[in-house]
């Protein structure tokens, strides 16, 4: 509880630089929720909060008397900064998200025509598939890890280079692109992946000729289809 009061009372102290904080904070989670990588910022941010916490009681533990409010402020900054940098430093030495390597393709499913094929390339390919061109941010703590996140949850569900051998959800593709959740909104923000945004006549296009595509609709996945 010391520590709670203590921290409670610098935050008195320090209107401006608690505002910041929070500002930093608030915009930080934004951003994991527009990569879809929610969870993670928020639990990153935390960590991050709760080690300059802690920093800033240790410093003003070592300092005998009453600490003026300029110096406490500075070192705050300064305390801050460190945390950052160090943690910024040690989120690249996570082995997550650097294997950049593809699986193997074991066969694609038999596409009604190659247009049908051209359009789940742009719109499905960049995560359900064995052919990822991984972007430049997916080097990048912790965007790598957001981005190797949803690549591994996208071929867990399906994998379009390897339908031969494991359709997986293969039979929902046309569900998931009719109601919208696929692509997910995130994937296409900030002009990203701009090609996988088919306009209503290419979803048409796309979903009739899935229809005529064995294995991806009405749980014909071992291509029993038309």
């Amino acid at each position: 509880m010391t520590l709670v009061r203590s921290r409670w009372a610098a935050i008195r102290r320090h209107p401006v630089l608690a505002a910041a904080v929070a500002v930093l904070v608030v915009l930080w989670v934004v951003f994991g929720a527009l990569i879809g990588f929610l969870p993670g910022m928020i639990a990153i941010a935390a960590l991050a909060l709760a080690v300059w916490w802690v920093v800033l009681e240790v410093l003003a533990r070592r300092r005998s008397g009453a600490v003026q409010a300029p110096r406490e402020a500075r070192t705050a900054v300064v305390a801050g900064i460190a945390v950052v940098l160090v943690g910024f430093g040690l989120m690249q030495a996570v082995p997550y998200g650097r294997d950049h390597s593809n699986p193997p393709v074991t066969g694609e499913p038999t596409w009604h025509d190659e247009a049908t094929r051209t359009l789940m390339v742009r719109a499905c390919f960049q995560c359900h598939s064995s052919e990822v061109d991984y972007p430049w941010y997916a080097d990048i703590a912790p965007t790598s890890w957001a981005v190797q996140h949803h690549i591994d949850e996208a071929r867990g569900k399906v994998n379009y280079s390897q339908f031969a051998t494991d359709p997986g959800d293969a039979d929902e593709t046309i569900e998931v692109i009719r109601d919208g959740s696929m692509p997910p909104a995130y994937f296409t923000r900030f002009g990203n992946n701009a090609t996988a945004n088919l306009t209503d006549e290419e979803k048409a296009q796309l979903i009739a000729g899935l229809e005529k595509t064995p294995g991806m609709s009405g749980g014909d996945a071992h291509g029993e289809g038309d």
